[in-house]
């Protein structure tokens, strides 16, 4: 296809239902030379799904230096190339950073495409201010370097965002209650997926409700701001 010879494409997936991806994005991964992919099994059953069959390679957090360079060169020979990840938009706490930067370097144009993320699904229905927000992505497994971060973030006045892993939702909860006080939250877990759970309320109200679960799934956790008039309100209702 010669409009898109040598191009990088940065192309979101789906991050549970299959029906999220677009029709651009199904015309992309059919179109390019080469998929560039976190887990060549997962992608490999995507696209196998939807009747494609490609060359997969594969790029993830721990090849992501090396293989930067070797995409960037394959850029370069005139192929071209679409990043996904196991689930939603390359570069959102996944792989894509190093190979986006590698092929500006050689002069190669980047197409990125809108699609799926678990970040505004989450933001949007948390019942929290979408005005001003920040993402912070996951926090560190460290207990202590978790907590100072908090720490950092702790008088921040717009709504925060974090990504979050299942074995260690209740202790990041319990550092946030800890740290930032017992503020209005909202964990959103298996967006779009079969078991979607939006779990609302104070931070220790959230706290109580995964008490001795066994928690499966991707989970993004909404926090409030350092905002007063927010937590005067939440009070009242």
């Amino acid at each position: 296809m010669d409009d898109s010879s040598g191009k990088l494409y940065l192309v979101p997936t789906p991050i549970g239902n299959l029906e999220d991806i677009t029709q651009r994005a199904l015309r992309i991964l059919d179109e390019v030379d080469i998929v560039a992919c976190e887990d060549t099994r997962t992608t490999g059953q995507l696209l196998y799904h939807f009747g494609l069959r490609k060359k997969l390679i594969s790029y993830h957090e721990y090849n992501e230096r090396s293989q930067a360079g070797r995409l960037a060169e394959d850029l370069a020979s005139g192929k071209s190339i679409a990043v996904v990840t196991d689930a939603g938009t390359p570069g959102i706490s996944d792989p894509a950073y190093r190979v986006v930067r590698a092929a500006l370097d050689a002069g190669i144009d980047i197409v990125a495409l809108p699609g799926p993320s678990a970040l505004l699904p989450a933001l949007t229905a948390s019942g929290l201010p979408t005005d001003r927000f920040f993402f912070e992505g996951f926090l560190s497994p460290k207990s202590a370097a978790r907590k100072r971060r908090l720490e950092e973030l702790a008088d921040f006045p717009h709504t925060l965002v974090f990504y979050e892993s299942p074995h260690r939702l209740e202790k990041s909860l319990d550092n946030m209650r800890e740290v930032l006080g017992d503020r209005p939250a909202c964990v959103a877990r298996e967006i779009s997926k079969k078991f979607e759970e939006f779990v609302r309320g104070k931070l220790s109200a959230v706290i109580a409700a995964f008490a001795g679960r066994s928690v499966k799934g991707e989970i993004v956790v909404v926090v409030a701001g350092n905002n007063p008039k927010l937590f005067d309100r939440e009070e009242s209702t």
